[in-house]
């Protein structure tokens, strides 16, 4: 997919915005995926609206987005982080198979994934949501998701510089052994038999194989592959390993994977509140998950988001103006004046984050 960022005078009927609208007052106006029509224009207009940013895959008239493109100017207004995202999932999707089948072209899908690092200061963990995503291609959002997670929380944990790309790759691969999966198996909605949940469980196996002779990636991508399904007090699989026994690289990309899979939306399941999976993540990670990591990703996650724009479960929308170290999935929200302590209003919590 690819965003511009149009002035309202250039916007017509048809066209598709693939960011949420607001006024100067902060008030939401349109929400993404709206369709604009003619009396969108004038609101826009009304609204004294600059620009808004436009799905061009999405939009009715692809040629005129076409000859936009190919002008320099205006190709400049392309986010590149979206540009060099969906590139590497255009990368991947054609890389997984061939790896399938025994070739790896880890030299192209390094390069591609070392320019969308290039990018990532506009990466928000908690708002990002692939621009244009088919369930088809969960496997290959979610790999990149996990990936760029995980390189963050390498570097928010103090990991040396020379290993922030290879927690970038161990992120991006962790799940590589599922091309050896039955598609059928992992796309199945309902409940898995016993015997199916132990061939998904292979993966991690089969993950190490497929990376154990590949050049250019260290040990820690290849056991980051094999442990990521590992816990803290030897309760997970293959091995069964505890905490000492398990690479840091599998450590950081087991909370990347937990987070992404339990945000993600697949055909089957809604995408849940990544503040609730927070929470869930914080109650649940003790003895499962490195309690120094999921602390640390916890609080760097929502200490950006200061200031962001959020909708709360009851629909109303505020602003957040503190986020408290005891409590932050639950942090006070400005709704029209009115100050909220998600700590103590239990019943109400944030729904997603609208602007950042």
């Amino acid at each position: 997919m690819a965003i511009v960022q149009l002035p309202i005078a250039r916007v017509r009927d048809g066209d598709v915005i693939c960011q949420d609208v607001f006024t100067k007052r902060g008030n939401l106006l349109f929400s993404k995926g709206r369709t604009i029509t003619p009396r969108d224009i004038e609101i826009l207009q009304a609204f004294i609206i600059p620009s808004v940013a436009i799905d061009t895959d999405a939009s009715q008239d692809h040629e005129r987005f076409q000859d936009i493109m190919k002008n320099t100017a205006e190709a400049a207004q392309i986010a590149p982080f979206y540009v060099e995202y969906d590139k590497l999932v255009k990368l991947l999707k054609k890389a997984f198979p061939a790896i399938a089948a025994g070739s790896f072209p880890i030299l192209d899908i390094r390069t591609q994934l070392e320019k969308l690092l290039a990018q990532c200061q506009d990466y928000k963990i908690l708002s990002f949501t692939p621009p244009k995503s088919a369930p088809a291609d969960y496997f290959y959002h979610k790999s990149i998701q996990v990936s760029l997670t995980a390189h963050m929380l390498g570097k928010w944990h103090g990991l040396p510089s020379k290993d922030w790309t290879q927690i970038a790759l161990a992120g991006l691969f962790h799940d590589i052994g599922n091309v050896k999966i039955d598609p059928g198996i992992l796309q199945k909605p309902g409940k898995l038999t016993r015997d199916e949940f132990e061939e998904v469980k292979r993966h991690t196996v089969y993950g190490y194989h497929l990376l154990r002779g590949i050049p250019g990636i260290n040990e820690g991508v290849k056991l980051a592959a094999l442990q990521h399904h590992e816990r803290e007090d030897g309760s997970g699989y293959p091995l069964g390993a505890k905490s000492e026994k398990i690479h840091i690289y599998a450590k950081i990309v087991a909370i990347a994977d937990t987070f992404h899979a339990m945000t993600g939306k697949r055909h089957y399941k809604n995408r849940i509140s990544p503040y609730l999976v927070l929470e869930e993540i914080y109650n649940s990670s003790f003895g499962k998950l490195d309690p120094s990591l999921v602390l640390n990703f916890i609080e760097r996650v929502t200490q950006l988001h200061n200031g962001a724009t959020v909708r709360l479960n009851d629909n109303s929308v505020g602003e957040i103006i503190f986020t408290d170290r005891m409590n932050p999935t639950r942090p006070w929200v400005n709704v029209n004046g009115n100050i909220i302590n998600l700590s103590l209003e239990r019943n109400l919590y944030i729904q997603e984050l609208v602007k950042h």
